[in-house]
């Protein structure tokens, strides 16, 4: 097949990590989701309480039997102790289908991204145990840490102990940097010990969450934006991290996470990044006429960022190099929402433990 036949037949996605340096991962760790992923070109995946709830509302018969044979081979276990055991078989499932891609790769892409205790937000001993232990699970885990004050001091040390981190609830270049600083800060701790440096961590940046949030903003405050102007904040946002990043050299990869628009995978395109897309997304993306071409260099429009800048308070958080301190990050309007969002999923998800655990006598089998 030449050039020409191969750019008729491949999808969109398909062409864009093909042709550029850009990766992309599924949004899940749903095996058919991810199956269709890696069919396209993905060559990653990731989980959060969120996405394991999803799965397992849609995917709870299929997974039920493992469910109930995790609570019956471990009788003292509570609800909490059978969710994250079942986290762990949900996610080394995923971890199992990107072994292959793993090896090929020599460990650089193939990765299954999974996330420590939300709860954990303010706690960096706990995030760094949590860490190790999932490092521990297989070769190719990767492990969220949230980008709170606690969690920028657990990224250090988890990178001084070997763990492969992704940082999420991350939404501004501030938090991108003081990922990126940290992560530096533990290689460099391991380098002076003679201890091998050949870690391939990550930085998310929540793009879609950004744009949410500036939206929040606009509309709590009255302030009346452009129309079409608030979805290009997380681009922007990206994109000068992004530059900020290849300045400076740190070994940290970006990633482009909560999809609201092509925007969150056209403009990225070309860029050496990740862009973890929910398969929804994969499938609107493989169907669309978007012209797959290199946009990552393209500036977003000065006219939109002048107006987000002037207008809206937070945009200038998150877009300002110093836009905040390390102890704001997780009073941000976006984090803290997220953070909420989890932690409610979060016990959502023991709640689907509990209905297995303990069946409802009210409800008709």
């Amino acid at each position: 097949m030449n050039a020409m036949q191969q750019a008729t037949t491949m999808s969109p996605l398909a062409l864009t990590t093909a042709n550029y340096v850009t990766d992309f991962w599924n949004d899940s760790c749903a095996v058919d989701e991810l199956t269709y992923a890696i069919a396209n070109g993905g060559v990653g995946a990731t989980t959060n309480p969120s996405i394991v709830l999803n799965v397992l509302k849609k995917e709870l018969p299929a997974w039920r039997p493992t469910l109930q044979m995790l609570i019956k081979d471990n009788p003292t276990w509570g609800e909490e102790q059978i969710a994250w055991k079942m986290i762990e078989e949900m996610g080394l499932k995923g971890a199992e289908l990107l072994m292959p891609i793993f090896e090929r790769e020599k460990g650089v892409k193939g990765r299954l991204s999974m996330q420590t205790n939300p709860a954990y937000y303010r706690n960096a001993e706990a995030l760094v145990e949590q860490a190790c232990h999932f490092h521990s699970l297989a070769p190719n885990i990767q492990v969220k840490i949230p980008v709170t004050e606690a969690g920028i001091a657990a990224f250090e040390e988890a990178t001084y102990r070997g763990v492969t981190i992704n940082a999420t609830v991350c939404f501004t270049v501030p938090q991108a940097i003081a990922v990126a600083e940290a992560v530096e800060r533990g290689l460099k701790r391991r380098a002076a010990e003679g201890k091998d440096c050949n870690i391939f961590p990550a930085c998310t940046i929540m793009v879609g969450r950004l744009d949410d949030w500036t939206k929040v903003v606009a509309q709590r405050d009255g302030i009346a934006l452009t129309p079409g102007y608030a979805d290009w904040a997380g681009v922007a946002a990206m994109k000068k991290a992004y530059g900020i990043y290849k300045q400076r050299g740190y070994r940290t990869r970006l990633l482009a996470a909560a999809y609201r628009s092509h925007l969150h995978w056209s403009e990225f395109i070309g860029g050496d990044i990740i862009l973890t897309i929910p398969y929804d997304w994969q499938v609107v993306f493989n169907k669309s006429k978007v012209e797959v071409k290199e946009r990552m260099q393209n500036p977003v429009d000065p006219k939109i960022i002048a107006e987000l800048y002037e207008l809206v308070p937070d945009f200038r958080r998150a877009y300002d190099e110093d836009g905040m301190t390390l102890q704001e990050f997780e009073g941000f309007g976006a984090t803290a929402r997220t953070l909420r969002v989890f932690c409610e999923h979060y016990h959502e998800l023991q709640g689907i433990v509990r209905d297995v655990m303990i069946p409802n006598p009210d409800k008709k089998k």
